[in-house]
C-alpha cells in the first residue's frame, strides 16, 4: 500500500491496554508498508471527536481503547456513544476507521483480547481500517 497514512488515536484510561494495543496496530501499519502518528485522548468517548477533528489529513484511522463494566450504567453509555460516534463517522463521512475498543467485563478479558501474543486486536483492527481504505480507492470514494 503506498503513501497511506493512519492516525491511532486511543483512549488513555487503561495506558497500558492502549500501548499494547497500539504497538499490534503499528505492527500490521508497517507490514502494510503504511504510516501512522499515534494521538491520546483521555476516554474512549473522545475518540470519535479527535478523528472528526483530523479527518482531512489521514487515510483512515485506528479508535483504540478499553471500556471495562464497572458498578453503573455509565459502562454502557460509554460502550454505546463512543461505537455511534465512530459508526457515525464511518458511514455519514466516509471515514475508513479500525473500531478497538474494547468492550469486557473486567480486566482479564481485555488482556485476552489486547495481548499481541494472544487475541492481538490492535493489529486486527489496523487490517481492517486498512482494508476499509483499499475498498474506498477501489470505488473512487
Amino acid at each position: 500500500m503506498t503513501e497511506v497514512k493512519l492516525l491511532i488515536v486511543e483512549a488513555r484510561f487503561y495506558g497500558d491496554l492502549a500501548d499494547e494495543m497500539a504497538e499490534g496496530a503499528i505492527d500490521a501499519v508497517r507490514e502494510a508498508g503504511a504510516t501512522c502518528d499515534r494521538l491520546d485522548v483521555p476516554g474512549a468517548l473522545e475518540i470519535p471527536a479527535a478523528i472528526k477533528f483530523a479527518a482531512e489529513h489521514y487515510d483512515g484511522f485506528i479508535a483504540l481503547g478499553c471500556v471495562i463494566r464497572g458498578e453503573t450504567s455509565h459502562y454502557d453509555y460509554v460502550c454505546g456513544e463512543s461505537a455511534r460516534g465512530l459508526q457515525d463517522l464511518a458511514l455519514r463521512d466516509g471515514l475508513c476507521i479500525g473500531n478497538g475498543i474494547l468492550t469486557v467485563e473486567n480486566k482479564d478479558q481485555a488482556w485476552a483480547r489486547a495481548d499481541r501474543s494472544r487475541k492481538n486486536k490492535g493489529f486486527d483492527v489496523a487490517k481492517a481500517a486498512l482494508r476499509m481504505i483499499e475498498i474506498k480507492k477501489q470505488f473512487g470514494v
